[in-house]
């Protein structure tokens, strides 16, 4: 549905790792920009899916954030300051903010959640990559994601108060011994009307990149396995069709459609939609040149 439109100064491979919101009845689009000299960040506005591909694309690196190595970007509006933040990773776990959403020359210029990487992610990380910053708040507390490719899930927080300062050294909030079982790319959402929390996680199966699925009571608390099987995923080719053939096996990094734009990460469980990255299971070669397309899942067994 959205494909990469390199020019003249982005010969980009492949757009990867999008963050959505719907706001002023548009949806507003952030993803990760993919070749093999590296990664960068862009932007992109819509009124309607259907005008997805045709859409616009912003490079970020013209805008303060600059360029050099930024992706895997997480958009939200933080009520009590009045600004859009972008989460993104930069080696570091690094925001930029925004009064306006729709001006992609207003995002400041990269700050940093932490002094450096943390010791628990150093002592963890093994051959991994510190990757996949998420950030989600409650009414007290806002609490920052993240994950290595090495089968570890850290946590870490700070009040509401003093966000975006004062984020805790990391605790591991879910692990597994196979790496592949607890990958990278985590969202974790409020659902509305039901007093729980969604955590997807990206796993590595015989059959491509799927979604794992866990629900908890607060954000802190421990996570009960929902749908966390290859067999029985959250999202992955055991639970996706698609009306004109298959174009992925890989169901990967991706951002659901959420009712509310704001820190709490809000989403309805009725008829979700999923905008994920995938793409030719044919291709194949350095994995930052991958031909890596935007495509959007919709719920077809909604009970709502």
């Amino acid at each position: 549905m959205i494909a990469p439109k390199p020019d003249s100064a982005h010969n980009i491979a492949g757009i990867k790792d999008p963050s959505v919101v719907y706001y002023n009845g548009r949806y507003h689009v952030f993803a990760s920009t993919a070749q093999s000299a590296g990664y960068g960040l862009e932007y992109l506005n819509f009124t309607d899916w259907s005008q997805a591909g045709s859409a616009t694309q912003y490079y970020l690196d013209r805008s303060p954030i600059g360029g050099g190595y930024r992706a895997a970007p997480e958009v939200f509006y933080f009520a009590p300051q009045k600004l859009w933040y972008l989460i993104y990773q930069t080696g570091n776990a690094s925001y930029s903010t925004n009064p306006d959403i729709s001006n992609p020359n207003g995002w400041s210029a990269p700050k940093n959640f932490y002094s450096g990487m943390p010791s628990i992610i150093q002592q963890n990380i093994g051959n991994g990559y510190w990757v996949d910053m998420w950030v989600i708040c409650d009414g007290a507390t806002c609490y920052l994601f993240s994950s290595d490719d090495n089968g570890h899930l850290y946590r870490s927080q700070t009040s509401l108060a003093d966000f975006p300062n004062g984020m805790s050294q990391p605790v591991i909030a879910l692990q597994d011994a196979n790496r592949n079982n607890v990958f990278e790319a985590s969202n974790v959402y409020r659902v509305a009307g039901q007093n729980q929390y969604l955590l997807i996680v990206e796993a590595i199966g015989s059959r491509g990149r799927y979604f794992r699925s866990w629900t908890s009571s607060s954000i802190a608390g421990s996570w009960t396995p929902l749908a966390a099987s290859e067999s029985n995923p959250f999202a992955g080719v055991a639970n996706v069709t698609f009306p004109a053939g298959a174009w992925t096996t890989d169901i990967s990094h991706g951002e659901m459609v959420r009712t509310q734009v704001d820190q709490t990460l809000t989403i309805s469980p009725c008829r979700m939609q999923y905008l994920y990255q995938g793409r030719d299971p044919n291709s194949g070669g350095d994995y930052n040149a991958l031909p890596w397309r935007l495509g959007l899942l919709t719920q077809t067994d909604s009970t709502c």
